[in-house]
């Protein structure tokens, strides 16, 4: 049981005062980039399945 009692405590020094927790503005940019990558990322991901889709109506029409 103190195995479990330090584990504890040592996790939580290291948490509140070894760890470098970022700034206010470094979370609200890297939380922009996120939010802006995301969007990026899910429009070409859109752009691919509607290419996708048109390429394959296409086909079906022609061979159906």
């Amino acid at each position: 049981m103190n195995k479990v009692r330090a584990y504890f405590r040592e996790s939580y020094h290291e948490l509140v005062h070894k760890v470098s927790w970022p700034t206010w503005q470094e979370l609200q940019s890297s939380t922009m980039i996120v939010l802006i990558a995301t969007v990026v990322i899910t429009a070409i991901v859109w752009g691919m399945d509607a290419l996708s889709h048109l390429m394959l109506t296409q086909y079906y029409k022609i061979i159906g």
